[in-house]
């Protein structure tokens, strides 16, 4: 059984800060690339960004670009993703997930990925 603990979730106002962090066994940690991902109601599942398991390549959706940052941190088997200059428009339940494909074409997309955390919720008041 693999579980990833996702937190930092809460309410910001537009322009704020939050930083996600994604928990995970040692073992998950150093076998699978990590993705972030979000959905807003009545909305699909979208892809915000993902790190490769070496942690030597990102891929950022465009709407993350320039704002948002996943890192890896070895010591602690966790991923994080830093949310700078919130907008309403990212306004979401954010999970965290796992993948062998983050590098492949399917990379970013969620059938891609074989685990999944239980969500955060990321509210941005205007």
């Amino acid at each position: 059984q693999v579980q990833l603990v996702d937190s930092g979730g809460g309410l910001v106002q537009s322009g704020g800060s939050l930083r996600l962090s994604c928990a995970a066994s040692r073992r998950t940690f150093n076998t699978y690339g990590m993705g972030w991902f979000r959905q807003a109601p009545g909305k699909e599942r979208e892809f915000v960004a993902a790190v490769t398991r070496s942690g030597d390549t990102t891929f950022y959706a465009d709407s993350a670009k320039g704002r948002f940052t996943i890192s890896r941190d070895t010591a602690k088997n966790t991923v994080y993703l830093q949310m700078n200059s919130l907008k309403p428009e990212d306004t979401a339940v954010y999970y965290c997930a796992a993948s062998t494909l983050v590098s492949h074409p399917m990379g970013r997309h969620p059938s891609s990925y074989d685990y999944w955390g239980q969500g955060t919720q990321v509210t941005v008041s205007s």
